[in-house]
């Protein structure tokens, strides 16, 4: 084994995970820009050691277990501005990007305020939120013009929107084992004024809505969107709302979101994962299936 960057042992995922839940990988590498990203995943390859990428850590649950083979912590942050193009390492933070877009009065990626995501991970989800009336959805693909990925015959190529599969909390990275490198956003002239009043009021949104995922750890949205019905209110219906596992509640804010509450395990989110999808089914006879993915070993 081995890699141009040393590894860390046995490093405890769980505080690098908006959950706060996850047990330790066998090899823990952090890189911090491109060509570190392209140059570790390209050693793992090479010597059929499975690797997780692993971003601002949201969106997933590990296993008590932790994870086999190599975690890359993908720290790569670079931004760079065009006129109104953006094009950042697949590690910068979508906060960040906001912070930094707003300034320069670009518009486009301030709809996502508030959520914690990399730019890879948005891509791989294909990151959404509600449009400022709230009668539509607004996607990251929306905004995206191209990205650089290296492909899983380690080659680099130039990827356009059109080839990524985007649907709703879907793209092509969760079928083909493709990293994203770096993203291109093509973005709109706005006022300054303009942009701000969206995040503000997005944050207002999601703060009267939502549990705060700093006082009450969560990966977000736990079941995919049921059209017309909406996971969350059936999970209401059926009467879950502040239900628990051990330290895993059904948030009383927001019935698709199960925060931990202070010492939670992944095996106690995972089986109130499944007794609300067997309350659900019994009680409204919609099937919910996870957003959410579960990585590692659980127990």
């Amino acid at each position: 084994m081995k890699f141009s960057i040393t590894p860390k042992q046995n490093v405890l995922l769980a505080p690098y995970t908006t959950y706060k839940i996850g047990g330790p990988a066998d090899l823990f590498i952090e890189v911090n820009n491109e060509r570190e990203l392209e140059i570790t995943v390209k050693e793992a390859r090479t010597q059929n050691i499975p690797f997780f990428l692993l971003g601002c850590g949201a969106n997933i649950l590990i296993g008590d277990g932790g994870i086999r083979g190599l975690v890359i912590h993908n720290k790569a942050d670079s931004v760079k501005i065009n006129d109104n193009e953006v094009t950042a390492e697949s590690g910068a933070v979508i906060a960040d990007l906001i912070n930094i877009t707003s300034e320069k009065g670009l518009s486009g990626l301030e709809h996502f305020a508030g959520i914690p995501s990399s730019v890879g991970g948005a891509l791989w989800q294909n990151l959404h939120f509600l449009s400022p009336d709230r009668l539509r959805t607004v996607f990251i693909s929306d905004a995206l013009e191209n990205a650089k990925v290296l492909l899983p015959n380690n080659k680099v190529a130039l990827m356009n929107k059109s080839e990524m599969g985007f649907g709703y909390d879907e793209s092509i990275f969760h079928h083909k084992p493709i990293v994203v490198l770096e993203a291109t956003f093509k973005l709109e002239v706005k006022t300054k004024t303009e942009i701000e009043k969206i995040i503000v009021d997005n944050l207002a949104w999601r703060a009267e809505k939502q549990p705060s995922v700093e006082k009450f750890p969560s990966c977000g949205s736990v079941f995919k969107k049921i059209a017309g019905v909406g996971a969350g209110r059936l999970i209401d219906q059926a009467q879950l709302k502040g239900k628990s596992i051990g330290g895993a509640m059904v948030a009383k804010t927001h019935a698709n979101f199960i925060v931990n509450m202070g010492g939670a395990k992944a095996r106690d989110v995972r089986n109130l994962i499944e007794l609300v999808q067997k309350t659900v089914k019994d009680k409204t006879g919609y099937s919910l299936e996870t957003e959410i993915k579960f990585i590692g070993e659980f127990s």
